[in-house]
């Protein structure tokens, strides 16, 4: 599957069902084998104050599936940075 195909599939939490948006990019190592997915930063009013992050980086080890459709991955909130 190449990113192309990737960005197009929304990425749901199932944590909490929260859509996290579409991958913005993609983490690879030496080998080029895929370590994270980065999606979009959850946007706040306090965002629009201070510089925020790019966006937020999802191991590749808590991606669950991959569908049709979507990428559904498992990201709790403790993990966020």
């Amino acid at each position: 599957m190449s990113f192309s195909e990737l960005r197009q599939k929304d990425v749901i939490n199932i944590c909490d069902g929260r859509k996290l948006g579409k991958p913005i990019d993609l983490i690879l190592d030496e080998q080029a084998c895929a370590q994270a997915l980065v999606v979009p930063a959850r946007s706040s009013l306090l965002g629009c104050l201070r510089q925020e992050k790019e966006g937020t980086t999802i191991p590749w080890n808590h991606i669950r599936r991959i569908g049709d459709d979507v990428i559904l991955v498992e990201f709790s909130a403790e993990m966020h940075d």
